[in-house]
Order: C-alpha cells, then sequence, then structure tokens
C-alpha cells in the first residue's frame, strides 16, 4: 500500500518532483503520519478528551507498527505504507513519537485556554512539532553531522513560528494562543486587543517582531539547502524561500495577520523559485 497523495494546502513542496525519486514514498508516508495526527488534535469538533483518547490510539498504533505488528484496521492506510518504511529505512521511532506529544499538548493548551509564557516554552513545543520532520528527512538522506541537524532544526523551527505568525487569524478565535506572553508585555500589546483581533500600534510592533525572530532563524539554517547534494537541495532551497515568502506578505501587512491570512499565490512560487535559484 502506498502512502495516500498530500491533498492539504502547503507553504512548501512535498514529496514533489524535486525529491530523489526514490524517497518520494518513504517522505510521503512520514507525512501521511503527521498530516493524520495532526487533524486528530486539529480539525473536526470532536471534544479534547475524545481527541486525546484518538492520538493515545495513535501512539498504540505507531508502537505496535514499529515493532512488527499488524496495525490496526483504524488507519491503516497510514501505518501500512509507514510500517515498510519504519523497517527499510530504519527510522527513528522517537522522532514520530516526538510529533504526538507536540500534538498532544495543542489539544491540552487550547482546552485550557493556556497560551506560552516565554519563547524557550514555544522553542520546547517546536524542538517536538517541527524539527523531527527534518531529521527524519536527514535520515532518510543519510545525513547525520551534528553541524547539518542544528540546521535543520533551525529551518524547522522557523517555519513553524511563520506558520503560527501567518495563522493568527485563524488560530486566536480557535483558542490557540502562540505569541509568547513575555513578548506581548515587552512591546505593551494587549491580550484582551489581541484575543479580539484588534490591530493596535504595540501588535503591529509585537507580530513583527516575531517575524524577524523567524526569519532570523530561517536564515541561520539556510545554508543546509546548499549542502545537500541533487535534488534534495534543491527543493529545500524552495522550502526556506517559500517561508521566507510568507514572512514577506506579514510584514507587509503591518500586524494585518490578526484578520488576514497570507497564502502562497502563483507568482509568489516564481519569485521563490528565481532566489532559489540565487541565493
Amino acid at each position: 500500500m502506498q502512502a495516500a497523495p498530500v491533498t492539504h494546502y502547503e507553504n512548501f513542496p512535498v514529496a514533489s518532483v524535486l525529491c530523489p525519486p526514490h524517497l518520494r514514498q518513504p517522505i510521503a508516508a512520514i507525512y501521511a503520519f503527521a498530516r493524520t495526527a495532526d487533524d486528530i488534535a486539529d480539525e473536526g469538533d470532536a471534544p479534547p478528551a475524545a481527541r486525546l483518547a484518538d492520538l493515545a490510539a495513535y501512539h498504540a498504533d505507531l508502537m505496535a507498527a514499529a515493532s512488527g505488528q499488524p496495525p490496526s484496521p483504524r488507519w491503516a492506510d497510514v501505518f501500512v505504507p509507514l510500517q515498510a518504511v519504519l523497517h527499510s529505512h530504519r527510522l527513528p521511532v522517537a522522532l514520530l513519537a516526538d510529533l504526538l506529544s507536540a500534538f498532544a499538548q495543542d489539544v491540552e493548551k487550547t482546552r485550557d485556554g493556556e497560551g506560552y509564557a516565554e519563547r524557550d516554552e514555544l522553542l520546547d513545543y517546536c524542538r517536538r512539532s517541527a524539527n523531527p520532520v527534518g531529521r527524519l528527512l536527514l535520515h532518510l538522506y543519510g545525513v547525520t553531522d551534528a553541524k547539518a541537524l542544528a540546521q535543520s532544526d533551525a529551518i524547522c523551527t522557523a517555519l513553524q513560528l511563520i506558520n503560527f505568525w501567518q495563522d493568527l487569524s485563524v488560530d486566536i478565535p480557535r483558542g490557540r494562543h502562540y505569541l509568547p506572553r513575555g513578548d506581548c508585555a515587552a512591546h505593551g500589546a494587549c491580550q484582551a486587543e489581541l484575543l479580539a483581533l484588534k490591530s493596535t500600534p504595540e501588535n503591529a510592533r509585537l507580530i513583527q517582531d516575531c517575524a524577524h525572530w523567524a526569519r532570523a532563524m530561517m536564515q541561520s539554517g539556510a545554508p543546509l539547502a546548499r549542502r545537500l547534494p541533487g535534488r534534495a537541495g534543491w527543493e529545500l532551497r524552495l522550502v526556506v524561500q517559500g517561508g521566507l515568502r510568507i514572512l514577506d506578505k506579514v510584514d507587509a501587512l503591518k500586524g494585518g495577520s490578526l484578520h488576514t491570512r497570507p497564502r502562497l499565490h502563483a507568482w509568489d512560487w516564481l519569485v521563490m523559485a528565481g532566489r532559489a535559484l540565487v541565493r
């Protein structure tokens, strides 16, 4: 059984024609695992207790697949392809489990109406919600040195942060708060105004500063794209440029991402391709 094709909107290519052909199916299997778990945590109208129970069952299926047991029929379209990849490519199961830990944390924080106090707390979430994907891809590429792993972590954390600042108008009404309270206080941003999606000079400065944080992190990891050979390197260049292009749009809105969600369009992909060639 092959992994399901990518159908969600993304800011970057996933298992695209730029991906080395022999890795498209393994990457698609990893993506399907992560995307399905994220949907369990985030989509539909299930109550938090049901979401957490489903994530626990999903984790149990991951452990079963990793130990060679037949996956349950509930998510067979995810775990049958993933089980083959787990064994053929010796994927680190702990990285996949970290993703589930982060998704469960999202459910709990949304349930409790709780955000993040400081950047370090948010970075720990990104360590589990985003960085495992990059490390899994490097594992498939056979890249294991510490510098590459650190650069991959920087890119993945930046992509997660960019997603937060892109989705403010969507996340806040759903009870998800990722702007650290310490940053809000530093910029004099009012929590009540943020929750009301109200544009103020303070909120605009807060969002701009958080966008600059994500940009600096992305730029610190970007040299990895030129270290990876062939198609893998070109795909990563587009991933980096996709994130930076969204930040361009966040900056242009001057805090307006509180009520407008920036997206990539056909012209943006041309811009990204041009930048990938020269940067």
